[in-house]
């Protein structure tokens, strides 16, 4: 978790009390941060001058809001009913022109989105700038993952002029002067410096990540707000970038609008709540809640621009538990459970196939997801169209390019891994392997296959064939008994069948092909056979063998 180191001092003048230590570590538990980690009152002495005391608090990760000095201060405040909720708000300039930053196409390539804000008339001291580049800094090193997904500029807007552009260019070609040098540098040479006397900034974000960009945009919008002339206002941007659809005007500092159960959340915290209670508790942990007018169980709330970890009811839920008290809540056992412990119908599917292959003899095996395009293509004797597998954009080594589309790798490295042993070996496994599927949002889909490798001195395709005769006999058994998750009516046909299957994969005339018919409909689910010597030859293996491989999807 984040460590966030503030001066004891500071804070406590913030928060308008002296704290003892104990007192303060109880007021951390309180609110709901993971603990105090470190409370150093006595300083050394330093050049004459004893350093001030600090508090090194954990964070939780998911609260960017509380990565500086300001958000740990705003929210402990407002948590202790001594400052009211902010009214984050855009304010157009004062001349009515609002700065322009267009984004050029060359960039898709390397950062495709970009936002920003100017916060005007800003009061930094030191500790302020201090602060200000402390929280760029663990955004960049948390959410931002090194700045490979989001990297923040900040300029002194009295020193630049608009309208902005951003480019792609090579690195010799890009100039800069930093705000306290008088040497122009390119982009291999530059370092970015900040002064304590800049009164407007100019704040740029880009990123490949959209949803992280307008989080970084908004944490450091609104923590730093805080200190502009007229506090909490923030003067937008417009973004010029036709090329993307992404031409908008930002930030958007609108709260988000969701609702949430008081049932749920009664249930959960085992307690009584009325709704005017459950508002009151919310407002403390900074979000605007009002009952709603047409249903006695609803509560509409406002998320705020600085809580981007709240996703689902649960959130708000743990943020009313946290407002009542965590020490407060009941110890008892609920009546009721907020959950249903039932497995997926695919895990239980997959469940029962395991349990028959590991009766049956076989040993199970978890190779790794990721393997070679050689090893999931050309070893098989299968070619790579470009459109089947995922693959990863920038993979540490060439031995894991891709996220394999058949589970026979795995079965087979795992044999060559462990050729010393005794012979016959009999290995299965059941997982998932990924497909390319540009139709969906996420561009590719998971699929559960069942796979199985003999390895001996003599073929074994009579064993392998053995194997999945039992898998099928025992799945049409699952069916007809209802098993949890498998709802096919024991009045319609299941079947299967094997026909000849020609695969450069298989040895000519040595493998079949597996069809299911369940409800009326045939589908082909996988094959088996005997691999071509090229095979094993790849994967190093002097002895025949046997692999079985279905996609276990459709029995659902």
């Amino acid at each position: 978790m984040p460590t966030i180191a503030v001066e004891k001092a500071a804070l406590f003048k913030e928060l308008g009390k002296e704290y003892s230590y104990e007192e303060f570590d109880n007021l951390c538990f309180e609110f709901g941060t993971t603990g105090l980690a470190n409370a150093n009152y006595d300083k050394p002495v330093i050049n004459g001058k004893q350093e001030p005391g600090q508090y090194k608090i954990e964070v939780p990760a998911n609260r960017y809001d509380l990565l500086c000095f300001e958000g740990i201060a705003l929210m402990l405040n407002i948590f202790l009913g001594r400052k009211p909720i902010p009214n984050w708000r855009l304010v157009a300039p004062a001349d009515g022109e609002i700065q322009t930053m267009t984004a050029s196409k060359e960039v898709a390539r390397i950062r495709p989105y970009c936002s920003g804000a100017i916060l005007r008339n800003v009061k930094l001291d030191q500790a302020r700038y201090d602060s200000f580049i402390a929280l760029q800094d663990k955004l960049h090193q948390n959410l931002a993952r090194q700045r490979t997904l989001v990297a923040i500029g900040t300029h002194d807007l009295d020193t630049i002029e608009g309208p902005f552009s951003y480019e792609a260019l090579p690195p010799k070609q890009i100039k800069f002067k930093p705000l306290n040098q008088s040497k122009e540098m390119d982009a291999e040479e530059m370092m970015h410096f900040y002064e304590a006397r800049t009164r407007n900034i100019f704040i740029d974000v880009t990123a490949t990540d959209k949803t992280k960009l307008e989080i970084v945009n908004h944490i450091i919008v609104t923590m730093f707000s805080l200190y502009t002339e007229e506090p909490f206002t923030v003067e937008p941007i417009k973004i010029i970038s036709p090329h993307n659809h992404q031409t908008r005007q930002v930030p958007d500092l609108t709260p988000r609008s969701t609702q949430a159960d008081l049932s749920y959340i009664n249930q959960c915290c085992g307690l009584q709540l009325t709704p005017p209670d459950v508002c009151q508790m919310l407002s403390r942990m900074c979000y605007h809640a009002t009952p709603s007018n047409h249903d006695h169980n609803i509560i509409n709330v406002d998320v705020p621009p600085t809580r981007a970890d709240v996703l689902h009811q649960c959130d708000i839920m743990e943020d009313v538990a946290i407002a009542y008290g965590f020490n407060k809540l009941p110890t008892n056992f609920p009546s009721q459970s907020g959950t249903v412990a039932e497995p997926l119908a695919i895990n239980k599917l997959s469940d029962i196939i395991r349990m028959e292959a590991a009766m049956a003899g076989w040993s199970e095996v978890l190779p790794l997801i990721l393997c070679s395009a050689d090893e999931n293509f050309a070893w098989l004797n299968q070619r790579d169209d470009g459109k089947t597998a995922v693959r990863l954009a920038n993979p540490k080594t060439a031995e894991y390019q891709v996220v394999r589309t058949t589970l026979l790798p795995g079965l087979l490295k795992t044999i060559r891994e462990n050729k010393s042993h005794s012979v016959p070996m009999k290995i299965f496994e059941v997982s998932d392997v990924a497909f390319q599927a540009l139709e969906l949002e996420r561009k590719a889909r998971n699929e559960r296959h069942f796979a199985a490798a003999w390895y001996g001195k003599t073929s074994g395709f009579e064993v392998v064939h053995g194997l999945l005769d039992r898998i099928m006999l025992m799945l049409k058994s699952a069916f007809v008994t209802k098993e949890e998750g498998l709802q096919i009516s024991s009045a319609e046909k299941m079947a299967y069948w094997i026909d000849e299957h020609d695969d450069p994969c298989f040895f000519p005339g040595h493998a079949a092909s597996i069809y299911v018919k369940i409800a009326g409909r045939e589908t082909k689910i996988g094959a088996f056979g005997i691999l071509h010597p090229t095979v094993l030859d790849k994967f190093e293996l002097k002895f025949p063998v046997s692999t079985l491989e279905m996609n276990i999807e459709p029995f659902l």
